[in-house]
């Protein structure tokens, strides 16, 4: 291996390494399942390393990254198949955070989104991304986004009704 190519590996490398965490946690929130969260970052890093050597030339790897973290979603979300067996009890603990009973709430109510409306309301709300950068991942317009967060807003905001107290404890 090259000087070239083995410095690409270690930026490669420390691009993951710094942002695995943030990823996960994009695709926890857009999926709502642990395991299925892993898999898609596995699956987009795998991507991104594929294509590292053209990435890391662009402006915003971060963007990109967040790019192929929504397609491998929504392209999940098409092909899924009922593959999964349910079970009695869970494997796991509980997951790491400050107000479980919040994280269940809004867990709950954005899996009644449609997954690409759920997908805007993450990367918007949570991700804190703007209207025009949600836009840009989606290839559709800042209007189209408006108007999705305007009718998720109101369908959670329905949906959670005395729940939303929650949502403004500390």
């Amino acid at each position: 291996m090259g000087d070239r190519e083995s410095t690409g590996l270690l930026q490669y490398h420390e691009f993951a390494s710094a942002r695995a965490g943030q990823l996960f946690r994009i695709a926890y929130l857009m999926c709502g399942d642990w395991h299925e969260a892993q898999d898609l970052v596995q699956t987009c890093l795998a991507k991104l390393y594929s294509s590292w050597h053209r990435i890391q030339k662009s402006e915003s790897v971060d963007a990109y990254a967040r790019k192929a973290l929504l397609h491998t979603y929504l392209s999940h979300r098409r092909l899924r198949r009922s593959g999964e067996i349910p079970t009695a009890e869970f494997a796991e603990g509980r997951a790491p955070g400050d107000n479980p009973e919040l994280r269940m709430v809004l867990t709950e109510a954005l899996s009644t989104l449609t997954p690409r409306n759920r997908a805007v309301m993450v990367l918007r709300y949570l991700d804190d991304l703007s209207v025009e950068d949600v836009a840009g991942l989606l290839d559709t317009t800042p209007a189209a986004i408006k108007s999705i967060c305007n009718r998720s807003l109101k369908q959670l905001r329905a949906l959670l009704g005395d729940d939303r107290e929650l949502l403004f404890q500390e």
